[in-house]
């Protein structure tokens, strides 16, 4: 759809620095559109480019994995449920899907499944096909046949209890039908508005003059989040069911028998969902879908395939917010012109200078775009942008929304070439380009106010310490006034504001009752988890599902901060089990005995550890024989492949670890296995053959 000068660098020919600048720029972009989608129920983009957006973040990431930023999309899962509703916590992760925008995409994807399978290329991959219904997810809770709870999806592991509302949903079973009924069921579907019944209401709120919706998803979003349950049944909602959660029995056989099951419980199942096959099969199945498109009752934005086997769906089980048996296969999205008013400059938590496109607003297929990611100076000069400058800006592809080329034959006689400024927007401080580096960055360190408003907005944001009421706006009011200048001083504002000259009460914008709320919510965040606190602390490369990691290996803070100290001799027992946790690596140790041993944020952690009530790690119940225990995998496995092996182990609640030290509690050989073996048998460590440790854990083991 667009010439080579038109395409961001690939992501093989990027240099460290631009990836740095690039998984910057996406994890702000993503999250802002996660929070519009999620949240407000107002998206700010299609899905073409939220899903463009994740695709090229996903790629960059598995190119340089020592680059995954503390706030990477990669671990997360829509967003925190909003405020106004309690909050249900899923027993059974409610995931999002990967994408393909190709048939080179889905072929890939079959082929990840071989290979994580060990399938040979005869072995057929039959799969279920079923439109994307352009929704929102909800989880509906029957227990001995009956409706009991229902949630949204949220942030995958926590949604909002949406019970009543989702009793108005026209095709919810108040009381399931037919036999083969679990004592307990938890049933996932799409939660959506019919065409005439969206056009219906847009018509009836513009007679009324109310603000119309944008489209199907946003009124279907926004009728479910209702207060009064009333005025969600105006919204005639409708529901497609697709899947389980929790469930008394395990589900077995194949997905399309599944879909067989709910349609005798009364559920309705998307008409067009088919069994395929094959590959060939399944493509020409979303031809056909794509070319009906226009004529469905309802919006779609693209194909969810399945494969078909549950067996093989538990077995292959999920990688991050991802389960490794399903896709969706979107559609394609569209461009428009605009002009490009001007370009302003970002500053990052690490000092990073980005550039942004500030546009005219354009209506893109019926979502505006006012701004798009430039990414670093090379990008500029390259595409040779300037302000006031005609472009054609893309909302799919490699990364959206981006500036595809600009419109040179419409460039005004007095354009000038866009200078990259020099010293920083924010505090003045030079900026430097080492060379080598794509990345322009701001030398004031702490005493630029962006770095330092940046981090402490991350710390309150809602995956880390979610303070409600302590948003980017109070943050960097505080900072200016010098009332917040780390992370612990948010937890003695409220003893401070006591003696203070000016209390907060008394200041533009705030009320006894609104400092009463802050300080309210301030204290019931004293207690904290401590993966939460890690990942608040922003330490580069310790992303949630890292901090998460950390805090199982190390159980609580002080014993995660006695090796750290211990860390810092690089030749220690305590780093080589630190570089030794899989998932962890060089980059991210580093980091983190980085991070540790400078003197200021060895401060702030005292501070924070004499504020806070940091609980330590939960670790799960023993489920398993292997539950707490290390493994590490060796040689060549016959029955499985080596991803699927570490992937049960860990559903199992086994910590899986690169080498073999005095804390491995068992090594599983395979064939060929070489020094680990041996060394194993050195330090009287079990050493178990592959089917020794298939009887150990039970046989095939459900990954849901």
């Amino acid at each position: 759809m667009s010439s080579p000068p038109s395409r961001l660098t690939p992501v093989d020919d990027l240099s460290e620095s631009e990836a740095e600048t690039e998984l910057k720029n996406l994890a702000i972009e993503i999250a802002r559109y996660d929070q519009h989608y999620y949240q407000l129920s107002q998206p700010s983009t299609d899905d073409g480019t939220y899903d463009a957006l994740r695709r090229r973040n996903t790629a960059i990431e598995a190119r340089f994995p020592n680059l995954v930023r503390p706030d990477s999309p990669s671990d997360k899962v829509g967003a925190s449920p909003a405020a106004g509703f309690a909050k249900i916590r899923h027993s059974v992760p409610m995931l999002s899907l990967g994408n393909a925008f190709d048939d080179a995409g889905m072929a890939e994807f079959i082929a990840r499944a071989r290979r994580f399978l060990k399938l040979e290329e005869s072995e057929p991959v039959s799969l279920m096909a079923e439109p994307k219904i352009d929704g929102l997810s909800a989880s509906l809770r029957y227990e001995n046949g009956v409706y009991v709870r229902g949630a949204t999806r949220g942030d995958g592991e926590e949604g909002e209890d949406v019970t009543e509302n989702l009793r108005t949903v026209i095709d919810l079973p108040g009381e399931l039908q037919g036999g083969d009924i679990p004592e307990v069921i938890e049933v996932r579907g799409e939660i959506y508005m019919e065409l005439q019944d969206f056009a219906a209401l847009n018509r009836e709120r513009e007679a009324e003059g109310e603000k119309i919706f944008v489209n199907p998803r946003n009124a279907a979003s926004g009728g479910l989040r209702q207060i009064d349950t009333a005025l969600t049944a105006k919204r005639r909602l409708r529901l497609f069911a697709y899947g389980w959660g929790e469930t008394s029995e395990p589900i077995g056989g194949s997905y399309g028998d599944f879909l067989e099951h709910l349609k005798s419980w009364g559920f309705q199942v998307n008409p067009w969902a088919a069994r395929c096959k094959s590959l060939d099969a399944g493509l020409d199945h979303y031809r056909r879908i794509a070319a009906e498109r226009v004529n469905l009752p309802y919006e779609i934005d693209g194909v969810v395939f399945k494969i078909d086997r549950i067996d093989w769906q538990q077995r292959l089980g999920a990688a991050g917010r991802e389960p490794r048996w399903a896709i969706a296969y979107k559609f394609a999205a569209e461009q428009a012109e605009t002009v490009l008013e001007k370009i302003s400059i970002q500053v990052g938590r690490t000092g990073t200078l980005t550039p942004v496109a500030e546009l005219e607003p354009v209506a893109v297929g019926g979502v505006t775009v006012s701004r798009a990611q430039l990414h670093n100076e090379d990008e500029i000069k390259r595409k040779d942008i300037r302000a006031g400058d005609h472009v054609i800006v893309q909302r799919a592809g490699d990364v959206i929304p981006q500036i595809v080329r600009v419109l040179a034959d419409k460039r005004s006689a007095g354009s000038k070439e866009y200078v990259f400024p020099s010293t920083c927007p924010e505090c003045g401080s030079i900026a430097l380009r080492e060379s080598g580096e794509a990345a322009s960055r701001c030398t004031g360190g702490l005493t630029c106010p962006a770095q330092a408003i940046e981090r402490l907005r991350h710390f309150v944001s809602r995956d880390a310490f979610d303070i409600e009421g302590l948003g980017e706006r109070q943050i960097k009011a505080f900072w200016e006034e010098g009332l917040i200048n780390s992370p612990a001083d948010i937890f003695t504002l409220e003893e401070r504001d006591k003696s203070a000259e000016q209390p907060l009460a008394g200041r533009k914008g705030w009320q006894e009752k609104s400092v009463a709320n802050l300080f309210a919510a301030i204290a019931t965040r004293r207690e904290i988890p401590l993966e939460r606190l890690i990942y608040a602390l922003g330490i580069r490369h310790i992303g949630q599902t890292t901090a998460r990691l950390l805090a199982r290996r190390y159980g609580d803070f002080s014993a995660l901060r006695d090796a750290l100290g211990a860390a810092a001799q690089r030749d220690s027992e305590a780093y080589a089990d630190l570089v030794d946790i899989d998932g962890i690596g060089s980059a991210a140790a580093e980091a983190l005995v980085d991070f540790h041993t400078e003197e200021h944020n060895a401060e702030t952690l005292d501070a924070l550890d004499a504020a806070l009530d940091i609980t330590p790690f939960e670790a799960p119940a023993a489920t398993s024989p292997v539950s707490g225990k290390v493994i590490v995998f060796t040689g060549t496995l016959t029955q499985m492949s080596r991803a699927e092996a570490k992937a049960r182990a860990e559903a199992l609640d086994a910590k899986v670890s690169g080498s073999v030290s005095s804390k491995t509690d068992y090594v599983v050989a395979g064939e060929a296995a070489g020094s680990k073996a041996k060394k194993a048998a050195e330090l009287g460590v079990t050493v178990l053959s592959e089917q020794e440790w298939l009887d150990l854990i039970g046989g095939y083991t459900n990954l849901h």
